[in-house]
């Protein structure tokens, strides 16, 4: 294991809250665009584009905090063998993974999230159509969401499902929503929260 100093993780948390937060609104604004109209070349649907791209978010951060507890979990076993000092042993785990997230094998968390997405009955596209040409989102998604577990408190996103009532606080409506619609027809990019509180609003459809 290479050194790590412990504390660091904490000390560092505000910056690094603040950075993730920019770069998830980087995303929304630079890739998620990018991939749309790469899905725009497949896909004549723009609901169907939009649904692809808000579940292509959803499964990126879920495989992501799966992969963030499975590499915690390996990380806590190691340093445990030979822990001693004042430091708790939960605070070295995170500095450690902190300084050393390069060691996540984000290629094996995006192909769950590209298998994931294979199988989704909401998606429904030609058998032809590889979900391997939005990668670039997928694999900064789940970068994103594997840094943001590293904060305290964690960040997330939204969860949102077909026909839930519009939150204002949550989502901004979409340029194709029916603004008189109480009820969200499909999701297009998840809320950013930081437990109950939102901190950047995502977009949803509204429709009657």
């Amino acid at each position: 294991l290479r050194s790590c100093s412990p504390g660091r993780a904490r000390r560092t948390n505000a910056s690094r809250r603040a950075c993730l937060v920019a770069r998830f609104g980087d995303i929304y604004a630079q890739e998620r665009l990018d991939a749309e109209t790469l899905l725009r070349t497949y896909i004549s649907d723009t609901e169907m584009v939009q649904r692809i791209i808000y579940i292509a978010a959803v499964e990126s951060f879920r495989a992501a905090k799966m992969a963030h507890r499975q590499f915690k979990i390996h990380v806590r076993q190691t340093l445990s063998v030979g822990h001693s000092g004042p430091e708790l042993l939960e605070d070295k785990v995170l500095d450690f993974i902190v300084q050393h997230e390069d060691l996540y094998d984000v290629q094996t968390t995006v192909n769950e999230v590209i298998c994931s997405m294979n199988t989704n009955p909401k998606i429904s596209v030609s058998p032809e159509i590889d979900f391997i040409v939005i990668r670039t989102l997928i694999e900064e998604l789940c970068r994103v969401a594997f840094s943001m577990q590293t904060l305290v408190p964690p960040l997330d996103i939204s969860f949102g499902f077909d026909g839930e009532l519009f939150s204002e606080s949550k989502y901004h409506r979409d340029a194709d929503s029916d603004f008189t619609a109480a009820l969200v027809a499909y999701h297009v990019w998840p809320a950013l929260m930081e437990n109950d509180l939102v901190l950047m609003k995502g977009w949803a459809v509204t429709k009657r």
